[in-house]
């Protein structure tokens, strides 16, 4: 649910925030007031696109910040995503900047990309032109099929893998089916490729060595100079070593220890430096020892580092990497000496993926033409409930040519307004105003899929008046039962619905524009009904006539 809305700087609205309701959250105001400017934020705020326009005149930047109260499944969801809830709150900020835009989720930045992911989850916008997605026949699958509910998706999913599994089966054959030339060219490629690889007798982490190996070979003069004068300054050899130093301090201790028990703990501590001094030494003279090496050693190092490196450039970026690669043409190799029947192996996983897959897609389709009847019958009796008297609604299944992801199916709404006229695609016959209402309608049916808590409807009365809007207005309330609705209308029978009414206006202030919004008490929201209703004054009987179609619509909640 969407708690609340703070919005400044954007567009006429200098700062502005507003706490919505559970139920239904109606926002009215005059023409021009800035009702989708409201609407429109919440839509930034979700990752839409912004630009430097929108930010307010004068100011730096502006500001958009949602909050969200989260069920636990939609809670387990955004933890999929790595976004941590506190308390079921989810807190969105979106910061525009003439230059770029900043969003954060809980104080985390975030990418837009990861916005809109989190828009699927939280909310669902729908103005006019997501009613003309309707059509679009190729949503119509889509919205059949999530209107079918798991069961069918598990199905769908079973065909989209064995379509993944066939396709890739068919490709491999096509790009390996060679002729008889190209097949000799390319096992003489692999032959060769396999005997540079195996000749090398690599083994994995030589590269490393030889790389450590060469570097030491190459600073030889300055380690062997620099190790040198090392041990002869921690050497026991002339009174500048170290160990020639403390082998004197140990000695003069010793003459004392017996004068005083405190003296043996700075002799046994000395002793210690001294036993880890004098083996730091012998281990540098190893180390000189082993630094030695001929011109002959150098050379092969050289050229067998200068080998393998030649090797990664041609096979891969690592000696594991080039041997990989050997073994894949080794089974290229095994595989164009036996193309025949490799290819004849390989077409018969493909017929049985396919087999496979059409069996998936055969029953997808029984699936879809079972759901598709309830589907049209719900979608009917919805229609009928928006004042669609006359209506008959189908989903016209046809089969495609070859199966895709999806499945053998197309999918097409029919429908017919009047009685006599026959079903035809919803695009041939649907005005701007029934497209609302057949939004509606199917939202209505398919509430009960959707784990969204909250809708907003904008432009939901468009073409529409009198019985019509009454009848839009109930199915608002119904729907407003079980999710958060919040809807811009201009309609009083719409707004007599609400639960929570808000009023938006713009106002000069200080030689500037801007809109506000302002929650209504009952006494304001029977005002603002009775504007709606198109009285010219607000008469005793305007707002009687206000008070009358807020209780007809409190009846039918």
């Amino acid at each position: 649910m969407l708690v609340s809305l703070h919005v400044k700087n954007l567009a006429l609205i200098e700062e502005t925030e507003v706490f919505f309701g559970t139920g239904l959250n109606i926002l009215t105001g005059e023409t021009g007031a800035g009702k989708s400017v409201i609407l429109g934020s919440v839509a930034l705020a979700l990752g839409a696109k912004a630009d430097r326009d929108m930010i307010r005149t004068g100011a730096e930047y502006a500001l958009i910040e949602l909050n969200f109260e989260v069920s636990e499944e939609t809670r387990q969801k955004l933890e999929e995503l790595d976004i941590p809830t506190e308390e079921d709150q989810v807190i969105l900020q979106r910061r525009i900047m003439p230059t770029r835009s900043v969003c954060r989720v809980n104080g985390e930045t975030v990418n837009t990309k990861l916005l809109r992911e989190l828009a699927g989850l939280l909310i669902d916008i729908h103005g006019q032109r997501d009613s003309q997605a309707l059509l679009q026949t190729k949503r119509h699958l889509e919205i059949l099929d999530s209107y079918a509910g798991d069961g069918l998706a598990k199905e769908k999913e079973a065909v989209k893998k064995a379509w993944q599994r066939y396709t890739a089966l068919e490709r491999e054959i096509e790009e390996n089916a060679l002729d008889e030339a190209a097949r000799k060219r390319e096992l003489s490629l692999a032959a060769y490729e396999l005997e540079e690889i195996e000749s090398a007798a690599l083994k994995p982490g030589e590269d490393e060595q030889l790389e450590r190996d060469y570097r030491r070979m190459v600073n030889g003069r300055r380690i062997a100079e620099a190790m040198g004068t090392v041990y002869s300054m921690t050497g026991y050899d002339g009174e500048q070593g170290a160990g020639e130093g403390i082998g004197r301090a140990l000695r003069e201790l010793s003459g004392i220890v017996s004068f005083d028990d405190a003296l043996e703990d700075f002799y046994r501590q000395l002793n210690e430096v001294d036993a880890l001094l004098n083996d730091f030494n012998r281990s540098v003279a190893d180390y000189m020892n082993d630094l030695e090496f001929d011109d002959e050693t150098f050379k092969e190092t050289e050229e067998r580092l200068n080998y393998v490196n030649r090797l990664k450039d041609k096979y891969g970026n690592t000696i594991e990497e080039v041997i990989a690669y050997g073994k894949k043409r080794q089974e290229e190799a095994e595989r164009l000496s036996n193309q025949d029947e490799w290819l004849e192996s390989k077409r018969r996983e493909a017929k049985a993926a396919k087999e496979t897959m059409l069996m998936h897609a055969g029953k997808l389709s029984r699936m879809r033409q079972k759901v598709s009847l309830t589907f049209a019958k719900d979608m009917q009796i919805s229609l009928q409930d928006l004042n669609f008297l006359h209506v008959e609604f189908r989903v016209a299944l046809t089969q495609k040519e070859s199966c895709s992801a999806d499945g053998l199916d197309d999918a097409v709404f029919e429908i017919s307004t009047n009685p006599g006229e026959p079903l035809k695609p919803l695009a041939n016959v649907a005005s701007g105003g029934e497209l609302s209402r057949i939004m509606l309608a199917l939202k209505t049916i398919t509430a009960k899929q959707e784990a969204i808590g909250t809708f907003i409807f904008d432009e939901i009365d468009a073409g529409i008046s009198g019985k019509t809007a009454w009848k839009v207005s109930e199915k608002l309330g119904l729907l407003a039962r079980t999710h958060q609705i919040i809807c811009i209308t201009h309609l009083p029978q719409i707004a007599a619905m609400a639960d929570q009414h808000f009023y938006i206006e713009k106002n000069a202030v200080d030689q500037k524009t801007a809109t506000t919004i302002t929650k209504l008490s009952e006494p304001e929201s029977l005002q603002e009904l009775a504007r709606l209703s198109g009285a010219a004054q607000i008469t005793e009987g305007a707002l009687e006539n206000a008070k009358q179609m807020k209780e007809l619509a409190e009846k039918n909640k």
